[in-house]
């Protein structure tokens, strides 16, 4: 494939380079309990298919911590909110996430349960339009698949994320996130690649300043948002980003679990 041109790939590197850290299938490092500081083990965590452990999700302390190339970092912190274990994450006009690495195969993807509490909304923010895609709250679940399907776009795309981060454009990409407009069930697909998809799970303000707890049929919301079947589930992620709005945004997060099919 003939390599872009220069002037596509400066107006589209800054993109990239954010898609590709939610390639969740890369070396992961494991973190000391109430730090982001390294633990020094770096053993990926991978459990084979049709094996329960391989739907076992880690609490957050065992997560890695990944900033963007180019950005400020989110502040995580673990904390005890309002009697839940949870991470608090502070966006100051920057982006970053808690990222775990997993393999769960197609056929036993079941539910995922997670819960959050929004501060406030990002009046400003808007996750069709590349310029103001923040949003105070994202769960983000990826997917492996044949990336041999890709558009022209998403293959150029994945081979310049290769290049700069090491990482290629993951085949597909699931994010649960709360949006200050569209209703709950929308599906929001990314200005850079359809192969980055939102479903809103929240809308508006009603509801701030409380715990919401959700549990989402897999499969269901993979085939609502991206009409196909999923592939295997490689790694699940938080992010609270702020960085294109140029504002600050608080949340909380509950553990994530996963359970099996039915």
């Amino acid at each position: 494939m003939l390599a872009p041109p220069l002037s596509w790939t400066r107006r589209w590197a800054g993109g990239v380079l954010a898609l590709a850290v939610v390639q969740l299938a890369a070396c992961s490092t494991t973190y000391r309990a109430n730090t982001l500081e390294p633990s020094g083990d770096t053993t990926p965590i991978v459990a084979p298919a049709r094996d329960q452990a391989a739907l076992k999700v880690p609490p957050f302390e065992t997560w890695q911590h990944y900033p963007l190339p180019g950005k400020q970092p989110t502040e995580f912190s673990f904390v005890r909110m309002d009697d839940r274990q949870a991470v608090a994450a502070v966006a100051d006009m920057s982006a970053s996430l808690l990222r775990h690495r997993m393999r769960v195969e197609p056929g036993d993807l079941g539910s995922v349960k997670f819960s959050w509490k929004v501060a406030q909304l990002i009046e400003a923010a808007d996750m069709a339009l590349r310029e103001a895609d923040d949003s105070p709250v994202r769960i983000i679940l990826t997917f492996a698949g044949d990336r041999s399907l890709f558009s022209m776009k998403n293959s150029m795309l994945s081979e310049l994320s290769q290049a700069l981060t090491g990482e290629p454009l993951p085949y597909a990409t699931l994010m649960y996130v709360w949006c200050n407009t569209r209703p709950s069930g929308s599906v929001i697909i990314n200005p850079r690649t359809d192969r980055i998809r939102k479903m809103v799970v929240e809308s508006g303000k009603s509801g701030l300043r409380h715990w919401h707890d959700y549990e989402r049929n897999i499969r269901s919301d993979f085939e609502q948002a991206f009409h196909e079947a999923p592939g295997a589930l490689v790694g699940i992620a938080i992010m609270t980003d702020s960085d294109n709005t140029r504002t600050r945004a608080q949340a909380w997060y509950g553990p994530v679990a996963l359970s099996a099919a039915r």
